[in-house]
């Protein structure tokens, strides 16, 4: 668990997650997580998101605001995800999610902000804009989803990269054993 900006996010649980999207104060917000948490996503990737980068069916992440900048890539927007963005009043051009600044968007620093004070009004602890892309990709992971396809979303480079985000829950380890 990530304690004062040591060790990993916290994956969040079907609970944890319904109780944080409560707590996040506006439907931006919840623009924000939502897209982090159904593509897989960073945050700064999320964040530097044009308004022409959204569509009905997917979401393109463009290669110059990913962080190996290698490649764009497009994740299919997630029925939940499309009702998230239904509710939120999307600006008409530009950053998705604008900034103070005219033409600038949404600073991470911010973006950390929100999510300190609805993890706090959520009783949660351990919970980082990292937990969004570690929840999705292990959640993929245990719904039986091939590795690749994963890696493909998420846009690791490598699968000893994607593996890093995955988490293994004990009572798989119980299941793996009685399967000898």
């Amino acid at each position: 668990m990530k304690i004062q900006g040591h060790g990993q996010a916290a994956i969040l649980s079907t609970q944890e997650e319904r109780r944080l999207f409560v707590a996040l104060g506006t439907e931006r917000d919840r623009a924000v997580f939502g897209i982090c948490l159904y593509c897989g996503c960073r945050i700064s990737e999320a964040l530097q998101l044009q308004v022409q980068d959204v569509s009905p069916t997917a979401i393109t992440f463009r290669k110059g605001t990913t962080k190996g900048k290698q490649r764009t890539r497009q994740v299919p927007t997630a029925p939940r995800l499309a009702m998230i963005l239904a509710n939120y009043r999307r600006p008409t051009e530009g950053y998705l999610f604008p900034g103070r600044r005219p033409g600038s968007h949404l600073q991470r620093c911010r973006a950390d902000q929100i999510l300190k004070v609805a993890t706090q009004k959520a009783g949660l602890q351990g919970v980082s804009t990292h937990s969004f892309r570690r929840t999705a990709l292990t959640r993929m992971h245990n719904a039986g989803v091939p590795l690749a396809v994963i890696r493909e979303i998420s846009g690791h480079q490598t699968l000893a990269a994607l593996q890093r985000y995955l988490e293994v829950e004990p009572e798989q380890m119980v299941v793996a054993v009685g399967a000898i």
